[in-house]
């Protein structure tokens, strides 16, 4: 009898010691918090995939903005590389400039060209010009 008791001992020891390892808690119905930050990172990346492809078809389509800017070439206006690269540098935004709520900062020369466009940027939604400053931007 006293030899099954330290028996049942032993493994009652033995088993608390494996409970008590170095485990991750979990969260969100049996998601880590290391697997809840990828879904929320793949989330946020998705959301931006989404946003980047939606400017890029307002840009081309109901923008008109192909006829005057290219990705990588000025032609009537400056290149969307330019464009994103100011407007990163400076923490401006183009949704304010495209309301005609801000200034030109990229090349001032072509504003007078590009007022005739804001007739079609101000019809276009909040959502629409956030969209098309997240395409821009993706330069």
């Amino acid at each position: 009898m006293k030899s099954y008791l330290k028996f049942a001992f032993v493994i009652v020891l033995a088993l608390t010691f494996v409970n008590c390892g170095d485990k991750k808690p979990k969260e969100d119905f049996g998601i880590s918090s290391e697997e809840n930050s990828t879904t929320e990172a793949t989330s946020e990346e998705n959301t931006l995939n989404s946003l980047v492809k939606e400017g890029k078809t307002i840009f081309e389509g109901k923008g008109t903005c192909t006829a005057c800017h290219k990705p990588d070439a000025k032609i009537i206006g400056p290149s969307l590389a330019d464009i994103s690269k100011i407007y990163k540098e400076q923490n401006a935004s183009i949704v304010a400039f495209l309301k005609e709520e801000g200034k030109p900062i990229v090349d001032p020369s072509q504003y007078e060209v590009m007022k005739a466009n804001f007739a079609i940027t101000k019809s276009m939604s909040d959502e629409e010009l956030k969209a098309l400053e997240t395409y821009i931007l993706s330069f």
